[in-house]
């Protein structure tokens, strides 16, 4: 498949799991129904509240994962779920992860966020992510009818070493769903994405949470950049659904025009890891 639609969902999540997903199936039914072949939600889609580590749910089996894997079934759509808190094998911090669940309702693959956002500003905010959060230890791709779709989570866009090796090993479309706070978000979120997308000529989606929540508030517009670095793109301030074509042939294109990835000196530096798994 060239050329597809795909929908990014905009969420106002807060801490009433029951009304988030009640309030993700209904945009997630509409989208479908608009024609989206893909359907991405945004970062802690489920949950953004206090206690939010007792929220953590089995990747497959928990609440969350079966209600999209129902939808995925229903509706015959490939649905990024947003990350959710994960609970881990032996119990510990959950991880803040994502999965990919193909129309056929099978979670193809899962990936959990690999950074961290700790921060301590001299007579500014403190925020420690780890403190309710374990890091992923894998770089994620999925194989698909869709292209090569890649993962990311939020404050991951802020390492540009991740989205090169993703493209490096064939991504075309790298998702990152997020809840970037107003502060950074209105400075931050849209260059970063842009820069992403030129440097790898790669599509950027970026489904977001917006609203007031516990202790800041979200910035929304979530976004979609084309290989070129345009946006294509942006959503509204409020929940809802934006729709986005995707011509993979474009992708091909832009590399051909300004071949970054072709003309890196290997020679002379490398990247390289251990810690990728494509999945199919």
């Amino acid at each position: 498949m060239r050329s597809y639609q795909a929908a990014l969902i905009q969420l106002d999540s807060r801490d009433d799991k029951a009304a988030n997903l009640a309030a993700a199936k209904e945009l997630v039914e509409r989208a479908a129904g608009r024609g989206a072949r893909l359907i991405a939600l945004p970062e802690t889609m489920n949950f953004i509240g206090r206690g939010y580590s007792k929220q953590a749910e089995p990747i497959p089996g928990g609440e969350t994962c079966e209600l999209f894997r129902e939808l995925a079934q229903k509706h015959g759509v490939w649905i990024e779920t947003g990350s959710i808190p994960q609970a881990m094998p032996g119990g510990g911090s959950p991880r803040n992860t994502a999965m990919l669940i193909d129309p056929a309702g099978r979670v193809v693959c899962t990936y959990s966020k690999l950074h961290m956002f700790d921060v301590d500003i001299t007579n500014g905010p403190s925020y420690h992510e780890s403190a309710h959060n374990a890091a992923g230890d894998e770089i994620v791709l999925a194989d698909t009818e869709l292209g090569m779709l890649g993962f990311s989570v939020c404050y991951d866009l802020r390492f540009p070493e991740l989205c090169r090796l993703m493209a490096m090993h064939g991504a075309q479309v790298i998702l990152v769903p997020t809840s970037f706070t107003m502060n950074t978000g209105k400075d931050h979120w849209e260059p970063l994405m842009r820069a992403r997308a030129i440097e790898n000529g790669v599509y950027m989606l970026g489904p977001s949470q917006i609203g007031q929540k516990t202790g800041m508030n979200a910035y929304g517009k979530s976004l979609a950049v084309d290989p070129w670095g345009n946006v294509i793109a942006k959503a509204s301030d409020r929940p809802g659904i934006t729709l986005v074509d995707i011509d993979l042939d474009l992708i091909d294109q832009t590399r051909e025009q300004v071949p970054s990835l072709a003309r890196r000196r290997d020679d002379l530096y490398r990247l390289d890891s251990d810690h990728v798994k494509i999945y199919r």
